[in-house]
Formats: structure tokens, C-alpha cells, sequence
């Protein structure tokens, strides 16, 4: 398993190989030694078709660190605020990313079924959630699809100037 620095600070990629034959796969995800300070303990997975997005979604007062997906910088001090890093998550490159605390997160479907798989370090509060629109005009993120399939709650996320303002 190996553990590649981003232009972000404190997110990781990970790399881990994958054991391939006949049956299937098998693939390690995480090892807790690669996170002394972390303490994942609230998993949940979700199921995804082609063209859906989710997201961007944060828990501002209590945040989680995560694994997976597309993310966006809002710690107001770092200096890749308002930035985003987009890492393609695949059975083929065998890659997963380590989100610190501090980044909204989603995700767009790109196969016939998507399967994600997130390790938290707090449980979901679902009062605290916020969510920044998919779309957002200032942060311009290059969703890989021209369609996307979108929930009710996620069309309505707030843009990321509005976040700003309130948090």
C-alpha cells in the first residue's frame, strides 16, 4: 500500500494492489497505521448509476474526515481555498483518497454502477449538513458528463459564495 502526497495539503491518494483472478477481486482498502490520528467510525456505502452526481456535501461544526471522491477546499487559512481536485476512483487504478477534515466531497457515476465506499471519523448529523450546488459558477468544476442525473436536495445546495458568507 502506498500513500502519494496531492498539491493539497493533507490529502492523499492511496494506492493498494488488487488481487485479480477468475472468481473476482480482492482489493486491502485501508490499514489504521496509515492513520495514527484517525478513527473512522461511522461507514456507510452508497450505489450510484451512470451520470448521477452527488454532492458537494459538508458538515461544517461536525466535520468528518473521509475516503473517496471529488473534493473542495474550505479551510479558510489553506492556500488551496475555493480549489478543487477531481481524482478518477476505479477497479482498474486501484485508488482511493483520504480526505481530511475540511473538504466538501462528491461524486459523479461514470460506469453502469458505481459502488463508494466512505470511512468517517464522526457520525452524520444530518442537521448540520450543507451542501454547495453541483454546478457552482465561481468554482467551475469540469463534471465529466453534460446531463447529470441530480437529487431534489442536491439541486437545491447553496452556491459557494452563500457559504462563505455564513460559515
Amino acid at each position: 500500500m502506498k500513500i502519494l502526497k496531492t498539491s493539497f495539503k493533507d490529502l492523499k491518494l492511496i494506492k493498494s494492489p488488487c488481487f485479480k483472478d477468475k472468481r473476482g477481486f480482492f482489493r486491502e482498502l485501508l490499514r489504521n497505521s496509515f492513520f495514527l490520528n484517525q478513527n473512522f467510525k461511522f461507514w456507510s456505502v452508497s450505489n450510484s448509476n451512470k451520470n448521477v452526481v452527488r454532492g458537494l456535501h459538508i458538515q461544517p461544526k461536525l466535520q468528518q474526515a473521509k475516503i473517496y471522491d471529488v473534493v473542495l477546499d474550505l479551510r479558510k487559512k489553506s492556500k488551496t481555498y475555493g480549489k478543487y481536485h477531481i481524482t478518477i476512483l476505479s477497479e482498474k487504478n486501484f485508488t482511493s483518497l483520504f480526505v481530511p477534515k475540511g473538504f466538501a466531497h462528491g461524486f459523479c457515476g461514470l460506469e453502469k454502477e458505481n459502488l463508494v465506499l466512505y470511512g468517517m471519523t464522526n457520525y452524520r448529523s444530518k442537521k448540520d449538513e450543507v451542501g454547495i450546488i453541483w454546478n457552482d459558477k465561481t468554482i467551475k468544476i469540469k463534471w465529466p458528463i453534460k446531463n447529470p442525473i441530480v437529487s431534489k436536495k442536491d439541486k437545491n445546495n447553496i452556491t459557494f459564495q452563500k457559504f462563505k458568507n455564513l460559515y
